[in-house]
C-alpha cells in the first residue's frame, strides 16, 4: 500500500447553518478541516496509508481534531502534542452573487508556534512515497517555513515524490514574502499545482485575457503559465485547477495537467455549489492519487476533476467519497440520477 505524508494546520470550522449570515447567527456548528488534512482524509478514503503531520494541544479541542481524522483511518501517530490552541476559522456560505467569506481566528496555534526540533522527518519519512504540503503552511511564520524546508529536503534524500498547492492566502502574508519563502521551496517540489490566480500571486507568472471574476478562461493562456513554472523550478508536472465562476453556487470546473511534453485538459464540469471549501484540496488528492496508481496523464486529470467536483457537494472540509463514485463520474455517468 502506497504511504503519503502530509504537513499542514487543521482548524477547528465553525459555520453559521445553512446560508445564515454572521451577523444574523446564533448558533455556530463545529467541524474540522484544513488543506492539508483535507488531502490526508481524501487518500485515506481511497484505500491509500495516509498520515497527517502536525502539533495540537493537548486539550480536549486539540484531542477532538485528531480524532475528526481518526474517523477516516489518517494516521495521526505522527502528530505532535503541545501548545495552547487550535486555530480556528469562521465560514459564512455565499449565495447567488453574495459572495463565501472567511475570518481567520488561527494566531498563535500550536503549530503556527512549532519549532524545527518537534520533527523528525527521516523518521516520519520511513517507509513513504510521497510528501505534501501547501502554502498555506510555511505562511504561519518564519518558523513553520524552516519546518517546511527541512521537511523537502528530507523528503528528497528518502526519494520520495514531493507535491505542494501553492495556495496563496492573502491575509497570512504578502505576494513579496510568499515569493521570497516559496521561491525557496519549490526546487524540491516534484509536481506544483495551483488555480488561476495562485502563479500570479507568487510567482507573477499569470495568464493573459483571463479574468477570474467572470468566468472567462484562456486555455492557450495557461498552457504558457504551466510552461514558466515548469522552466523556472524543474517541476516534473503542473497541474492548474480552472474555476469559471457564474456566481457563488454555480461554477465550471475543469483543469489542465503538464508533463514537460505535454498538455492535457479535462472535460468541464457545470457544478451546483453546496460547499465549495477543500475543493482545491480534493483536487490535489485526486491528483496523488491517480498518479501514485499509476493512471496514464490524462486519466489522472479526468479523476481529479472528478474527485473536485464531488466535493463540491458535500458538505464540510472532507471529500467523502469513494474511489469508484470518482470513476464512475471520470467515466462519463454526471446523471446524479438515484442509485437503487
Amino acid at each position: 500500500m502506497k504511504k503519503v505524508i502530509t504537513f499542514g494546520e487543521i482548524m477547528l470550522r465553525l459555520a453559521p447553518e445553512g446560508y445564515t449570515r454572521f451577523i444574523q447567527a446564533e448558533t455556530f456548528g463545529a467541524t474540522y478541516g484544513g488543506g492539508e488534512a483535507n488531502v490526508a482524509v481524501s487518500l485515506a478514503n481511497y484505500g491509500l496509508n495516509a498520515s497527517f503531520v502536525t502539533k495540537l494541544p493537548v486539550h480536549d479541542i486539540g484531542q477532538a481534531s485528531v480524532n475528526s481524522l481518526r474517523r477516516y483511518g489518517v494516521d495521526t501517530s505522527k502528530i505532535v502534542r503541545g501548545g495552547n490552541r487550535v486555530g480556528i476559522y469562521f465560514l459564512e456560505k455565499g449565495a447567488s452573487q453574495r459572495p463565501s467569506k472567511v475570518i481567520y481566528d488561527r494566531a498563535d496555534s500550536a503549530i503556527a508556534n512549532a519549532q524545527p526540533s518537534d520533527f523528525d522527518w527521516n523518521e516520519i519519512f520511513e517507509g513513504a512515497d510521497w510528501f505534501h504540503f501547501t502554502g498555506i503552511t510555511p505562511a504561519l511564520g518564519e518558523n513553520v517555513a524552516a519546518i517546511c524546508l527541512e521537511a523537502c529536503k528530507a523528503a528528497k534524500t528518502k526519494n520520495l515524490t514531493v507535491s505542494c498547492d501553492l495556495n496563496y492566502r492573502k491575509n497570512l502574508w504578502s505576494r513579496e514574502q510568499a515569493g521570497r519563502t516559496m521561491a525557496e521551496l519549490m526546487p524540491f517540489v516534484d509536481v506544483c499545482i495551483a488555480n488561476e490566480e495562485d502563479s500570479a500571486d507568487v510567482f507573477g507568472i499569470k495568464s493573459e485575457n483571463t479574468d477570474v471574476t467572470t468566468g472567462k478562461v484562456n486555455h492557450e493562456g495557461y498552457k504558457e503559465v504551466a510552461k514558466k513554472l515548469a522552466d523556472r523550478f524543474g517541476f516534473k508536472k503542473v497541474a492548474i485547477t480552472l474555476r469559471g465562476s457564474i456566481s457563488a453556487n454555480d461554477n465550471n470546473w475543469a483543469a489542465m495537467l503538464y508533463d514537460g511534453n505535454n498538455y492535457y485538459f479535462s472535460r468541464n464540469y457545470l457544478i451546483h455549489i453546496v460547499d465549495r471549501v477543500g475543493g482545491g484540496d480534493s483536487f490535489g488528492a485526486g491528483l496523488i492519487y491517480s498518479l501514485l496508481s499509476g493512471y496514464e496523464n490524462q486519466a489522472a486529470l479526468e479523476f481529479a476533476v472528478a474527485a473536485s467536483c464531488l466535493k463540491h457537494t458535500i458538505e464540510g472540509d472532507f471529500n467523502q467519497v469513494s474511489v469508484s463514485e470518482v470513476e464512475k463520474l471520470a467515466g462519463g455517468d454526471a446523471s446524479g440520477r438515484v442509485q437503487r
